[in-house]
């Protein structure tokens, strides 16, 4: 019985949706939930806004299932309610405002299972006007006005603003409807005050029109602040000047009074009722003088501003030349290009030179002396009638004369063809002028202006002995140029006139003799040979010899050796020259010729011997026939 209970069990858990529950009471599974926003989901700033959760719940049986709704604003627990009744949550919001905005969803829960619906959002536009009241329209001068502004109806999280004359003064962050703050007019007269503000809905803020406006009156206060200079007029570098700041109409009061007498930026004396300043006026100094009185929270200035005569210029330094050389001589002038001569003789403006130890005087203001080897600053120093003035720092910096410069190529000089010639100084302050002579005649110039680099230029010789008449010389200031010493290198002459000699001569050239083919050329070695028959592009012998000519041995030489030959040369100049080809023809070895001479005579002679038999065999022959006949004739006769 337990395994069928078991069983059964099993196959109801496997039957059913994950989202189902089973229990000993009722079987339910939550179909869906939704979330919708009643009248719209943009809606205008007053309305009467419904937030409606519905969830689709099916159940096995009659049991109440027990539900929990929760109502989410941007992903904040808003509302939470129990039910057991109602598929539908109502979540209303009425006369929804711009703080009602954002993003909601809800979430049911029945007995530990969950679902969430869809998020959905809400859009509240419209403000209302803020409202701007001040504690009074008419202020004294320093007073503090209180202004309140308010938005009424509205909720949320705030910032006001505060304007006067449409400048914000005050901004106040605040989780109410309105807001307070004190403050002080800006200045006298008649202000116009108004406010506005934001309602922060994040990740968004929605901005309020302007409030009504109130006028504001300021009125000013009596005591003013009076500044005196004497002399106004005519004022001279050098002169005294006596300055007072002091009250007008002052009451007596219970607030601090205090007086400030500042020249530009620099405060001069401070006092409570009145202040007295006594100084040297100079015309470098700044010309504006304000008096400023505090008495309270209210602040009066008065300012004004001197015209000072100048009793001379400050002076300038100059230097000639204006390119100076270590231990070259110079002059440094300092002079001021103006003086007052209505207030000053020319006599009475004397010049002296700050730390020139190397320079003496030649007169007021002129001094003469060699440049030193580093660099030095000087100042010059103006005065007269205890004014003293000083010059801007004049940099001397000594220039380096070049040094003689050197010669040299780039690369290999070949007779006839061009070659790059470099000139360079070891030291010399740039730009350095260079100038290829030859033979005290300038040929060309270039000029260098970054360390490290030569001077090129290109030139053809056509005699070997050219190449010595070129020189370098350098300048970079005044002086006469340095001259280098004179181009010292090899020049490479291109090959010609090659030829090729055959010894023994070429009728000579028997079997088992050894040969010799020399190559000749006029050019610089070192020469690279080639010896080549006709016939074969591969060379038959390769060799380099630092002469002009060199040989190539065929030992034993047979009939296999006969044939045109002819040889090739190259030297550094890359001028690849050829020989004459030369036929030879080797004959046949003495003793072999010695050897059918002789078997031609013994030939001969066995022909001779032949003959001179066969002449006589022929001869007795004829001899015995006429002895015969001579017999029988004889014979004849007798009988």
């Amino acid at each position: 019985m337990g395994l069928l209970l078991l069983f059964t069990s099993t196959l109801l858990s496997s039957y059913f949706h994950p989202g189902t529950v089973v229990s000993a009471q009722a079987l339910f599974t939550i179909k869906g939930i939704t979330l919708s926003i009643d009248p719209s989901a943009d809606v205008t700033r007053d309305t009467n806004v419904t937030l409606r959760c519905h969830a689709v719940v099916s159940s096995s049986g009659q049991e109440v299932l027990s539900r929990e709704y929760t109502i989410y604003k941007d992903n904040t627990v808003m509302y939470t309610k129990p039910s057991s009744t109602s598929e539908y949550l109502l979540y209303p919001l009425p006369e929804a405002r711009v703080s009602n905005s954002g993003k909601y969803k809800c979430k049911i829960n029945i007995e530990g299972k969950q679902m969430t619906s869809n998020t959905e959002k809400l859009t509240v536009s419209g403000l209302s006007k803020p409202v701007l009241q001040l504690n009074t329209s008419v202020i004294s001068e320093g007073d503090e006005l209180m202004a309140r502004c308010s938005a009424p109806g509205e909720t949320g999280s705030f910032y006001f603003y505060f304007y006067e004359d449409s400048k914000e003064i005050q901004e106040v962050q605040v989780q109410s409807n309105q807001a307070e703050v004190k403050f002080r007019s800006s200045s006298v007269g008649i202000h116009r005050i108004h406010c506005a503000y934001t309602v922060l809905v994040k990740p968004d803020s929605f901005k309020s029109e302007e409030s009504n406006a109130v006028l504001v009156s300021v009125r000013e206060l009596p005591i003013t602040a009076v500044l005196e200079i004497n002399p106004q007029h005519n004022i001279y570098e050098g002169d005294q000047l006596v300055i007072s700041c002091t009250i007008n109409n002052f009451l007596r009061s219970s607030e601090k009074v205090l007086l400030y007498l500042s020249q530009g930026n620099r405060l001069l004396r401070t006092g409570e009722t009145k202040v007295n300043h006594s100084m040297v006026v100079r015309a470098q100094e700044p010309r504006e003088f304000e008096c400023k009185l505090e008495i309270g929270n209210v602040v009066k200035t008065v300012t004004k501003t001197i015209s000072v005569t100048e009793l001379f210029s400050v002076p300038t330094l100059t230097i000639s030349p204006a390119e100076v050389f270590q231990r070259d001589y110079m002059t440094i002038t300092c002079r001021s290009e103006s003086y007052a001569s209505e207030k000053l003789n020319k006599n009475e403006l004397t010049y002296s030179l700050e730390a020139a130890q190397n320079l003496l005087p030649k007169g007021n203001g002129v001094f003469h002396g060699r440049a030193l080897l580093n660099d030095f600053n000087y100042t010059c120093k103006a005065t007269a009638k205890g004014i003293v003035k000083h010059s801007n720092t004049l940099l001397v910096h000594p220039k380096v004369h070049v040094s003689p410069p050197k010669i040299s190529v780039l690369g290999r000089v070949v007779l006839g063809q061009p070659f790059k010639i470099l000139c360079k100084s070891d030291y010399g302050d740039l730009p350095i002028n260079y100038t290829l002579v030859k033979e005290y005649d300038q040929l060309s110039s270039a000029i260098v202006k970054q360390q490290h680099k030569e001077a090129l230029f290109t030139v053809t010789i056509s005699k070997t002995d050219e190449i010595h008449k070129y020189m370098c010389e350098a300048k970079n200031g005044p002086r006469e140029g340095q001259l280098g010493r004179r181009l010292n290198s090899t020049v490479t002459v291109p090959l010609s006139d090659t030829t090729l000699t055959v010894l023994p001569t070429v009728s000579d050239v028997s079997e088992g003799n050894d040969l010799y083919l020399i190559c000749g050329v006029k050019g610089s070695p070192p020469v690279t040979f080639k010896w080549y028959r006709e016939g074969s592009e591969q060379p038959l012998f390769t060799t380099m010899s630092e002469k002009n000519h060199s040989d190539y041995r065929i030992t034993s030489v047979s009939k296999e050796h006969s044939g045109k030959y002819f040889c090739k040369a190259v030297n550094p100049a890359n001028n690849v020259v050829s020989s004459n080809t030369v036929n030879i023809e080797v004959r046949l070895a003495l003793w072999k010729k010695a050897v059918i001479g002789g078997f031609c005579l013994v030939v001969v002679a066995v022909l001779v011997v032949v003959f001179v038999l066969c002449f006589r065999s022929k001869r007795g022959k004829k001899e015995a026939a006429a002895e015969l006949s001579v017999l029988r004739a004889l014979n004849q006769m007798t009988l």
